[in-house]
């Protein structure tokens, strides 16, 4: 089975929506750099709710059969990114998501609306 950036959004979305992640959002970057083809920025308000957020997607990930690549700043709870080749998840702390605003400096992406199956 061929799986798709589509399968992957949909399984990064669900699990960071399943650990109520907060303001979930998709950005199609493949037009304005080359190292992904999608970001997921999405918030916890706390370093355990970020903890448990990275944790769904990582065991999702995995169940599903996608590889991680990388997963940075984990321990900390504050932003934590995790490399999945071509989508990469950002969830942050709130405070440091609104420091970084991410979706501020990648403004030239058009958000994707993913729509989630069960």
């Amino acid at each position: 089975m061929v799986q798709t950036d589509n399968q992957l959004l949909e399984i990064v979305y669900k699990a960071a929506e399943d650990k109520k992640a907060e303001n979930i959002i998709v950005l199609d970057i493949h037009q304005v750099s080359i190292m992904a083809d999608h970001f997921v920025i999405c918030h916890g308000n706390n370093e355990r709710q970020v903890q448990a957020i990275v944790r769904e997607i990582r065991d999702q990930v995995h169940k599903q059969g996608f590889e991680i690549k990388g997963i940075e700043g984990a321990e900390q709870g504050r932003w934590t990114l995790i490399d999945m080749g071509d989508v990469i998840a950002h969830v942050f702390h709130k405070e440091e998501r609104d420091f970084y605003n991410l979706e501020k400096l990648w403004s030239d992406a058009p958000r994707v609306s993913v729509k989630v199956t069960e």
